[in-house]
């Protein structure tokens, strides 16, 4: 007998999966042990169920004789009396367990049908330009929902879409609410809201229907039911959830505080950023100012001029020099005749020093007006190569804009072509236009604007150096 009864449990163990069995509870019984043993019975059947212990502590009621309950057991048998019997692993009170069963059953198949998938879940506005709120107009959710908004960010324009949130025509109520909301397309995010309750109260938020809609609906949908523990069939299929109406509308409203913050930062940074650059900006100007005024050719026609102040002083020295040094030989010279010469031959040698005097001062004077002819050639040579004198004559330089190249072919400058045109006297800049009869032709283009006189425009004037 022992042998066929435990044969008969490892069959029935391995057949049944867990089952959900809904029933009347009777002949409780509940020994030191902290087991329970009772009777599970509805109007067709009964059958003895055990619940141990360790799965006893777990109740969050105290069941109780004539109770409608909803028990998950495995199916066993009690070897000891051959009967077959229920080992409860769960049990809730029958009403809630119905509903919580049919929610499960809901929630798998949904599932199953990938419509909870995170890859389907879009991501919300960060700065939302209007938000509805699925709602009752005049729940308690509503109330905390606008709290919220209007402590954050009291700007954000909301729109409530009025719907009713619990009895038998709430999900109809809702699924149109949500149909009306994207007919209108008059928010880029929705807040479906309801305040806590039972599991009956939230029963409109596990409709199928109202699950599909909040999918199909083109505008992300915030769920915001009931308090933190409780999880409802909409909450799954929102884009995001969100434990309370409260907690919604913390999500979803930006902080005009924070933001005040972050635009006076960035606003600081902006102003730090500007500072930087302009300073980089002058010092670079300033750089290439100094660097400009090396290159300059005023600064190298300084330094020629001081070069040929430096020569002419050289050469009046040495001719003032070789004077003293020619009269420095002539009056030892002098000095000797006078004492050597007799007098009758005074006269002679007056008249001969004369002569010599006078030779000596034309020539003095003949070499001073050579050197000075050949300075003055020197000098003449040197302002006729110098750069300014050319301009003076009327003469300009002209040079593209895009690369400094100095123009020497009207070809190298195609209509279009940025000029600058340096003068005796400051620069100007000007666009190369098509000839008259030569369109394309850069050289025609600059005989045109010769032949018809054009003047430079006021914005093709240039700042003088």
């Amino acid at each position: 007998m022992a042998r066929l009864t435990s044969e008969v449990r490892s069959v029935l163990d391995g057949s049944f999966p867990a089952v959900w069995v809904r029933g009347e509870i009777s002949n409780l019984a509940q020994p030191a042990s902290g087991h329970i043993y009772f009777t599970l019975k509805d109007e067709g059947a009964q059958i003895r169920c055990a619940m141990f212990r360790s799965k006893r502590v777990l109740l969050a009621f105290r069941p109780g004789n004539g109770q409608q309950v909803l028990v998950r057991a495995r199916v066993t048998l009690y070897e000891a009396r051959g009967d077959l019997q229920l080992a409860v692993d769960h049990m809730e009170p029958g009403g809630e367990g119905a509903l919580r069963l049919a929610f499960e059953r809901l929630k798998q198949r949904l599932a199953a049908e990938g419509l909870f998938d995170e890859s389907l879940k879009r991501s919300l506005p960060p700065f939302p330009r209007q938000v509805g709120l699925v709602t009752s107009p005049t729940g308690a959710a509503v109330r905390d929902l606008l709290a919220v908004f209007r402590r954050r960010f009291a700007a954000l324009p909301l729109l409530i879409y009025p719907a009713q949130v619990q009895g038998e025509a709430a999900p109809a109520s809702l699924i149109a609410a949500l149909a009306l909301a994207n007919a209108r397309a008059e928010c880029d995010l929705l807040i479906l809201a309801r305040g806590g309750g039972s599991l009956e109260d939230l029963a409109a938020f596990n409709d199928e229907g109202l699950a599909r809609a909040i999918r199909a609906s083109a505008i992300p949908v915030v769920s915001g039911v009931g308090h933190e523990t409780d999880l409802t069939i909409a909450d799954l299929a929102a884009d995001r959830r969100a434990p309370t109406p409260s907690a919604a509308a913390e999500l979803v409203a930006p902080s005009a505080e924070h933001l005040t913050q972050r635009v006076a930062a960035l606003a600081l940074r902006l102003s730090d950023a500007q500072r930087r650059r302009l300073t980089a900006e002058r010092r670079r100007a300033e750089a290439l100012a100094r660097h400009l005024a090396l290159l300059h050719p005023s600064a190298r026609l300084q330094q020629q001029a001081q070069r040929l102040d430096h020569v002419q002083q050289r050469l009046t020295f040495l001719l003032s020099e070789r004077v003293a040094r020619g009269r420095a030989r002539l009056h030892p010279l002098i000095s000797a005749l006078h004492a050597a010469s007799p007098e009758r031959r005074l006269s002679q040698i007056e008249m001969r020093l004369d002569i010599l005097a006078r030779r000596l001062a034309y020539a003095g004077e003949r070499m001073l007006h050579v050197r000075g002819d050949r300075l003055g050639r020197l000098v003449a040579g040197l302002e006729a190569r110098s750069p300014l004198a050319t301009l003076a004559r009327g003469y300009a330089i002209v040079t593209r804009s895009d690369d400094g190249r100095i123009l020497r072919d009207a070809t190298d400058a195609v209509p279009g072509t940025r000029i600058e045109v340096r003068l005796a006297e400051g620069v100007l800049t000007a666009v190369v236009e098509p000839g008259t009869g030569h369109a394309g032709s850069a050289g025609s283009s600059e005989a045109s604007g010769r032949r018809s006189g054009r003047r430079p425009k006021s914005s093709d004037r240039g700042s003088g150096d």
